[in-house]
């Protein structure tokens, strides 16, 4: 893997560490393609919380497959989103938030992207987000 203080790495450096237990997207040969800026800022968090030590590669594959495992109808159209899911539930299982404050922040997300015109930077409002969450 590249430089510890570099958070490039490719899905398939990262499968390597996993000794190739990682499930990989359609064309894991190509380099990273998202085509859609979360997915990138997933694969960024995944790394960083790696280099910090809060999980294992092993820890990180056996996540991704049992997100993917439980999905019996994707195409492989969903890898991201399983993506996210497995990295919701080990920032859960290590107790570095808990389910109400993801989703309070994912709450503020969404009320942002609504509610900013196009070409505007977002503002994000977790107290708005809590009081639309609380009606």
């Amino acid at each position: 893997m590249r430089n510890s203080n570099n958070l490039k790495a490719t899905l398939a450096e990262i499968a390597a560490q996993c000794h190739n237990h990682l499930p990989l997207p359609e064309k894991p040969e190509a380099d990273i393609v998202f085509s859609e800026p979360w997915q990138a800022q997933a694969f960024a968090m995944t790394v960083a919380l790696h280099q910090q030590g809060v999980f294992t590669w092993a820890q990180w594959a056996q996540a991704l497959s049992n997100e993917i495992k439980q999905d019996k109808s994707d195409d492989g159209s969903q890898y991201y989103h399983h993506w996210l899911n497995a990295l919701e539930q080990l920032v859960l299982t290590k107790n570095l938030a808990i389910k109400q404050e993801l989703h309070l922040l994912e709450d503020a997300w969404q009320l942002a992207i609504e509610n900013t015109p196009h070409g505007q930077p977002l503002e994000i409002n977790v107290q708005h987000a809590l009081s639309q969450h609380n009606n």
